[in-house]
Formats: C-alpha cells, sequence, structure tokens
C-alpha cells in the first residue's frame, strides 16, 4: 500500500502551504480507500482493515456534503477529477 502523499497533496493544494482543505482530505481518503479495495480483493477475510475502510468513508462521504454545501463548482470538479459518483 505505497501512498503517495506529497503527489496527490501538490496535484489538489490551493496554495503551496494548503495541506489540510477539504479538497486536499477527500483525495487522500480516496487515495487510500482505492489501495484498500485492491487489498480486500487478495485478503477478502481482512475484516479490521474493512471497519478502518468503512470508517474513511463515510469520513470522505462528511467531507464531500460539507463541499457541496459550500463550493458546489469545486465539489463538481473535485468528484470529476478523482472518479467519483459513476
Amino acid at each position: 500500500m505505497n501512498l503517495d502523499k506529497p503527489a496527490v497533496m501538490a496535484k489538489h493544494q490551493q496554495h503551496e502551504t494548503d495541506t489540510g482543505s477539504t479538497r486536499v482530505q477527500v483525495a487522500l481518503l480516496t487515495e487510500r480507500i482505492n489501495a484498500l479495495t485492491d487489498h480486500f480483493r487478495t485478503h477478502p477475510k481482512d475484516h479490521h482493515s474493512r471497519q478502518g475502510l468503512l470508517k474513511m468513508v463515510g469520513t470522505r462521504r462528511r467531507l464531500l456534503t460539507y463541499l457541496k454545501r459550500s463550493d458546489l463548482p469545486g465539489y463538481r470538479a473535485l468528484i470529476e477529477e478523482l472518479g467519483l459518483r459513476h
């Protein structure tokens, strides 16, 4: 599970010191969720990690709801960029 955190942050940050904005958090969570999804293809009985995955999915859902409410064009651009929602 190699997550290239600096590259993901650099791609989604709004300015060079932006490390915790909603866009960056959603992008990092999406990368971790995708990595764990691949992990479950080879380890289907890893229920402890699955619980963490479900928690991450819920957190991402709440962050996306907040982003949709506060910045609709940014929300639409982010879900398009990350390939979420179909």
